[in-house]
């Protein structure tokens, strides 16, 4: 070999799998399949429910609120709201909301409903059991918040039955709802129906009216408890209607004389004269272990 011959240098470069790219682009990837899996089970979600079922899971998660305002007063028993010279409260303490009722089609009404139209009836149902009984509770504190017309609280009897939101206006020995023998209001009982009249009217429910009477018969010739109590319903229905509560509201307003007594034990007391106003559930009633 010759001095003059210089010696072959190889060089070996390892590459290694990957250099600098890594993995990001799996984790891409990976981010795209969910989405797309994402948005599939979006379009069968879509395509598996029926108009109403949307209309109502939409009606259910709308909140409802009990929200009082601050401009005024907050803190005591009002919570924020003004009072009219009257003594109706200007601002309703619930914002209260209830899915719009829907009929059933021909084809829903000829066959046994599936399990998801059970569903989404018990579901309507649970959510209008919510709005009456915040209903309720709205319609208690209101009362008390009105100093003239917390004394008769024993004379306002609010309950939920399985017909719906039932509001009872009973006489007391000493206190009447309206004059003797007469459909004619005191002005106090006139200021607690105008009251109702702010709960209910926020309600899409059907309302139906009646008048009762104790069994003491009137001496009034033809004119009877049955046109008593009748007289006396409608001119309930006049106070609410005058107030806020709109025509087409109401359902029916009856007289039934002596034929429910709320004490049936003693039908010649005084509490059984009274004005029932029950706001008729729209929905199907819940199974009893759901009102519990």
């Amino acid at each position: 070999m010759s001095n003059n011959e210089r010696p072959i240098i190889v060089k070996r470069i390892k590459k290694v799998s990957g250099g600098h790219h890594g993995g990001a682009w799996k984790v891409a990837y990976a981010d795209f399949t969910t989405a797309m899996m994402a948005f599939f089970m979006l379009l069968w979600l879509l395509n598996a429910t029926t108009e109403e079922q949307k209309a109502g899971l939409a009606e259910y998660f709308s909140p409802t609120s009990a929200s009082t305002s601050s401009s005024s007063g907050s803190g005591d028993i009002l919570g924020g709201s003004s009072m009219s010279p009257e003594g109706a409260l200007n601002n309703a303490a619930v914002t209260i909301s209830i899915p719009t009722p829907t009929t059933p089609s021909k084809e829903t009404s000829q066959h046994e409903p599936s399990a998801e139209e059970k569903s989404y009836e018990q579901l309507i149902a649970e959510r209008e059991q919510e709005v009456l009984e915040a209903a309720t509770e709205e319609l208690k504190l209101s009362i008390q918040a009105i100093p003239e017309l917390r004394d008769l609280h024993n004379q306002i009897l609010i309950d939920i039955t399985e017909d719906g939101m039932r509001i009872q206006l009973i006489d007391q020995n000493n206190k009447s709802m309206f004059k003797p023998g007469s459909a004619e209001l005191y002005n106090y009982a006139k200021k607690v129906l105008r009251q109702i009249s702010l709960t209910v009217g926020k309600l899409p429910n059907r309302i139906s009216i009646s008048g009762h009477t104790d069994a003491t018969p009137l001496n009034k010739g033809n004119y009877s408890n049955w046109e008593l109590s009748s007289d006396r319903a409608n001119a309930a229905r006049r106070v609410l209607m005058d107030a806020s509560v709109s025509t087409d509201r109401f359902s029916d307003v009856m007289g039934k004389a002596a034929t429910e007594p709320l004490l049936p034990d003693s039908p010649y007391r005084a509490e059984n004269r009274r004005i029932t106003i029950l706001l008729m559930r729209e929905a199907p009633v819940l199974p009893h272990a759901y009102n519990q």
